[in-house]
């Protein structure tokens, strides 16, 4: 007879729970996935921002002038101030959040080498008011700081995970490639068409990019979707339709 343990079974004849931990593995269960998600959701909303801010930009410009050089000089202007400024406005605040953590991963860091014990108290209060008897969380707290005392504070305590700082250039460099690309639709679809039928046809693109870009964020953010797509196009033609207005009066 084999020595080793018999692999265990579900009620239903199933496999173990360790085997079924092992064939759920490759799923992406992991905190990552949620930044992946964030991330994605600030690209669609920079994107989201480039279209509206740049189609009244090129759409008021097109309302007081038929010059396409003109147009096209504003619509790029406005681009590259606006995705700058995207960028610094996200690499500023970013890096304020992660000096911020830092900071404060500092000081669980001192708090840790100074008052270990004062440090461990607070870490099994902290499980004992979520819920878990005062010897559960005492045995829970005194494990995880033994493995790695300052990631079990930081996150009980702070919500931060000490190994996956945020990076200020990642969002700037989003903010400015999103920004940019959802800038571009508005500017192509004011220069290329003829004159006559230039101003139709951006309305027409950037009502459909505004309609898309609200459903990505709505089903991304789990909103809902009809509400969205109705804010977004709405915010656009009106949008569209005073800086336009305003074109008029001045080329007039």
């Amino acid at each position: 007879m084999s020595d080793s343990p018999p692999e265990s079974t579900e009620p239903d004849g199933g496999p173990a729970a360790g085997t079924a931990a092992g064939h759920h593995q490759g799923e992406p269960h992991t905190d990552r996935l949620e930044e992946r998600l964030n991330w994605l959701r600030a690209g669609v909303l920079g994107a989201n921002d480039g279209i509206i801010s740049t189609a009244g930009l090129v759409v008021g410009v097109a309302g007081a002038s038929t010059d396409r050089a003109a147009v096209l000089i504003a619509g790029l202007a406005g681009l590259v101030a606006g995705a700058l400024s995207m960028a610094g406005g996200e690499y500023t605040s970013v890096s304020a959040q992660r000096d911020t953590e830092r900071a404060a991963l500092d000081k669980e860091r001192w708090e840790l080498r100074q008052m270990p014990g004062a440090e461990l108290d607070e870490l099994t209060a902290i499980y004992r008011d979520k819920g878990l008897s005062p010897e559960l969380a005492r045995e829970v707290a005194e494990q995880l700081s033994s493995r790695d005392a300052l990631a079990a504070h930081a996150e009980a305590e702070l919500g931060i995970d000490p190994e996956q700082q945020v990076n200020p250039w990642h969002a700037a460099i989003s903010s400015f490639v999103s920004f940019s690309l959802g800038a571009l639709l508005p500017l192509l679809a004011i220069v290329l068409p003829p004159v006559e039928a230039r101003v139709p046809v951006t309305f027409a693109a950037v009502v459909a990019a505004l309609a898309l870009t609200g459903f990505t964020a709505a089903r991304l953010g789990r909103a809902p979707v009809g509400r969205a797509v109705l804010r977004n196009v709405l915010v656009s033609l009106v949008t569209m339709a005073a800086a336009f207005a305003v074109g008029l009066l001045i080329g007039g």
